[in-house]
């Protein structure tokens, strides 16, 4: 069967360029060949998906399965993801060393607690294996250990420029007593 063939040009809407670029790469072009061309590709199209469509049916359960499977490894790696913050736990440790070293204890009292405290509330996070929240309490404690360590250390320094004032005045003093 013979389709019958249009005189007039097909109508192309759209940019200009698109129209003459049709009309250059098919001279023959009419309406009733694209519209033949479209028909069957829409037919195909729904050939195809009544096909797929017929065959997902008895997939979607393994689709369930497939999502239930990364659904509990995800929970399950989350669980595991974090490591033991060993590193971070040691160098908070030193910190409070250091700090309980240079007076912290003394000088610095509140810090030294506080840092302390963390350290070991980090120490028990670590045990129950919250790695996430012993991280950040060993953190913690790190920087309370260095601030209570910097306090003592200006303390220290105060009373030596004190101690440093007071044997000035002191010799001052028995100087003008030698004087007189």
């Amino acid at each position: 069967m013979q389709k019958p063939r249009r005189s007039e040009p097909l109508t192309i809407t759209g940019k200009p360029e698109r129209q003459q670029a049709l009309y250059d790469l098919m001279p023959g072009l009419d309406a009733t060949t694209v519209m033949d061309n479209h028909v069957r590709s829409h037919t195909m199209e729904l050939i195809t998906m009544n096909t797929l469509t017929a065959k997902t049916k008895f997939q979607g359960l393994r689709g369930l399965k497939l999502a239930a499977l990364a659904i509990g490894s995800t929970f399950i790696l989350a669980g595991c993801a974090g490591n033991p913050p060993s590193e971070q736990y040691a160098v908070s440790q030193s910190a409070v060393n250091s700090a309980v070293s240079a007076g912290g204890t003394e000088f610095a009292a509140v810090e030294m607690k506080s840092a302390q405290d963390k350290l070991k509330a980090a120490d028990l996070a670590m045990q129950d294996h919250k790695y996430d929240e012993a991280r950040k309490l060993a953190e913690q404690a790190e920087w309370d250990a260095r601030v209570a360590e910097r306090k003592s250390q200006a303390a220290k320094a105060n009373k030596a420029v004190q101690d440093a004032r007071q044997g000035v005045n002191e010799l001052r003093e028995e100087g003008l007593r030698q004087a007189q």
